[in-house]
């Protein structure tokens, strides 16, 4: 299921949930470090409740002094020099504490964040390679990186940057109810009917806020695959004038992205705004309702001012809820989408007694496969083959026939629907997924070379490579003396994709690669089209020596390489309809494959090997 048809929206709650289910596994392993921020953070709690009573002595013994008649009936001293002095004290103490426990809570937390998300992104990563290709063809790139990167990065942001935060409001708020409840409950009736308030207002601006937040994120996925795709076809874009094009297409999404981004900010600011009315009206009433309490003796000033601190103190909270409720809600759709991506099936997976493959002679044997192509089409229904140690296989037939679908089955990049597919008298399906694509050598049309030297591009075929076994399979793929020839040899820095390089000059790198991982089967799925003659030719003797002596099976439009083969073999229709040695085949006059060369002959594709097969 590609991103663009992705699961239907879910409520916030929903999407918090899944959010911290994707979460909860890693946190294991991390509990003394969770365990102290807690205690930091109960203590960052514990000393902002303190905060304010060095205020409440100083004010009440400076009113004692002045005559406060509240104060001296409740035998508070005078104030004096000394006092004073000890409440300042105090009081840098108390904030120097909370500094401190704040300080070390967030330090905390911000470890546990940031070892979570390295974990799950690897995890996310780990998972999308294990994907099949069903997937990847249908999915956005740009949208999964996305994923990937951005939106596990805003969940862990918001991790620290709300969650923990909003742990300690939460804990305050709570602490500082009971506390106003011993000091006054009537007071705190008010402050408790304003936390009630904010509930009853946030609950329905959170969904709204998740709703616009994942249509953004989804939206930005889809600016990223534009961006994407267009970069890596720039060549075309600016060959064809398409600047234009392109760009409107990534304007509109710019647009539509912008649109809901402003939405969502919109809905989390009038939920702050009427949070701050909230706050206003309970700040009113307390003030009220204290300033009269004091007039009649009820309180003294000190009381007052301790509680107003404290409603203060309590505010605070609410008013943060309603500005990390925003941000908790976008985190929650980020959340949601890495949640979705994790819930997508491993269509190819190992069996829990898989062992490893051990190839060598590489007889291949298709047994009574059937395919579809992914949307319900047949491709193959019974389909046998078997293919003999070191024999060269040709595949034809016209597009669709299902060529490239065979040949990938051997990498297990996709699974017959039924039948099943044997190297060496071994099923693929109870080996191990690294043995069975270590057996076979895959060659495609668009070689693709990774940002990094020449050296470990072609080292790729087997890690555990030494350097003088590098250098030998570039000299077997004739590499080695263009290697020589680039700005720092075996060291140079390739482009993204090699395309710093020709494409000759990328294939016959591919076939380095493919010779030093030493397969005994070879798979060549168009391995020379889209070359010229001059690379057709140097790149043919570098198959040549990475065929020699291996099971090979190619796909291929040039003539001369099916002429060449030991067999060739024509699907059509999800069936075989012609299997022999090519020489057989083109002395039937009504074979398709004679046809077929022939054609290439008319067309000038075929080369001397059209002319002599015309000739025959």
């Amino acid at each position: 299921m590609s991103p663009s048809r992705a699961r239907q929206p879910v409520a916030t709650r929903g999407a918090l949930a899944r959010s911290l289910q994707i979460v909860r596994p890693h946190l294991r392993g991390k509990g003394w470090l969770m365990a102290g921020g807690m205690v930091a953070l109960l203590a960052d709690v514990a000393f902002r409740v303190l905060e304010p009573w060095p205020l409440k002595f100083v004010i009440d013994a400076v009113a004692a002094s002045l005559g406060a008649t509240a104060g001296a009936a409740a035998g508070i001293p005078p104030a004096t020099t000394g006092l004073l002095v000890a409440c300042a004290v105090l009081l840098l103490g108390i904030i120097a504490l909370r500094a401190l426990a704040a300080y070390l809570s967030t330090i905390a937390f911000a470890l546990v964040g940031s070892r979570v998300a390295t974990e799950l992104r690897a995890r996310v990563f780990s998972h999308v390679q294990a994907l099949s290709l069903r997937y990847h063809s249908s999915s956005s790139a740009g949208d999964v990186v996305q994923r990937l990167v951005g939106d596990i990065g805003r969940l862990q942001e918001v991790a620290v940057t709300a969650g923990l935060p909003l742990v300690g409001n939460v804990a305050t708020l709570a602490v500082l109810i009971v506390v106003m409840g011993f000091m006054d409950p009537l007071l705190t009736l008010v402050v408790a009917a304003a936390a009630v308030a904010y509930a009853i207002s946030s609950r329905r601006s959170s969904k709204k806020i998740t709703d616009a937040s994942r249509t953004t994120r989804k939206g930005e996925g889809a600016l990223a695959d534009t961006a994407a795709e267009t970069l890596g076809a720039i060549r075309v874009v600016q060959a064809y004038g398409l600047e234009k094009k392109v760009g409107g297409v990534f304007d509109r999404g710019n647009a539509t992205a912008l649109t809901e981004g402003v939405r969502a900010r919109r809905l989390a600011a009038g939920l702050e705004r009427r949070t701050d009315l909230i706050v206003g009206f309970a700040t009113a009433a307390v003030l009220l309702g204290g300033g009269w309490q004091v007039l009649s003796g009820g309180m003294t000033a000190g009381d007052l001012v301790i509680f107003v601190a404290y409603l203060k103190l309590a505010m605070r909270p609410l008013k943060d809820l309603a500005k990390y409720t925003g941000r908790i809600a976008r985190a929650a759709a980020s959340g949601e989408r890495v949640a979705d991506l994790l819930d997508e099936p491993v269509e190819i997976a190992e069996t829990v007694d898989a062992r490893p493959l051990r190839a060598t002679a590489g007889e291949v044997w298709f047994d009574r496969l059937s395919v579809d192509d992914g949307r319900g089409r047949a491709l193959f229904r019974d389909l046998s083959l078997r293919i003999a140690p070191g024999q060269q296989l040709c595949l034809l037939g016209p597009s669709g026939a299902g060529k490239s679908t065979l040949a990938g089955l051997l990498v297990r990049t996709a699974d017959p629907i039924a039948g099943d597919i044997r190297v060496d008298g071994e099923s693929l399906r109870g080996a191990t997924i690294p043995s069975v694509r270590s057996a076979v050598s895959l060659l495609l049309q668009e070689s693709v070379l990774f940002a990094t030297t020449v050296r470990e591009n072609i080292r790729y075929g087997r890690l555990d490579a030494t350097d003088d076994e590098v250098e030998e399979a570039a000299r077997r793929a004739f590499a080695h003396e263009f290697i020589l020839d680039l700005p720092e040899g075996y060291d140079t820095m390739l482009g993204s994709r090699g395309n710093t390089v020709s494409g000759g000059q990328r294939q016959r790198l591919a076939i380095a690669r493919a010779l030093l991982r030493d397969s005994p089967v070879v798979v060549l799925d168009e391995a020379t089209t889209g070359l010229d003659p001059q690379a057709r030719h140097e790149v043919g003797a570098s198959l040549r020596a990475l065929t020699r002596g291996r099971t090979t099976i190619m796909i291929t439009h040039d003539v001369t390489q099916a002429l060449a083969a030991d067999r060739v073999l024509w699907l059509e229709q999800g069936r075989i309809v012609e299997d022999g040695p090519p020489g057989l085949l083109m002395g039937l006059s009504d074979s398709r494959v004679r046809a077929w060369v022939l054609q290439a002959g008319r067309d000038g594709r075929g080369g001397l090997a059209a002319d002599a097969a015309a000739r025959a």
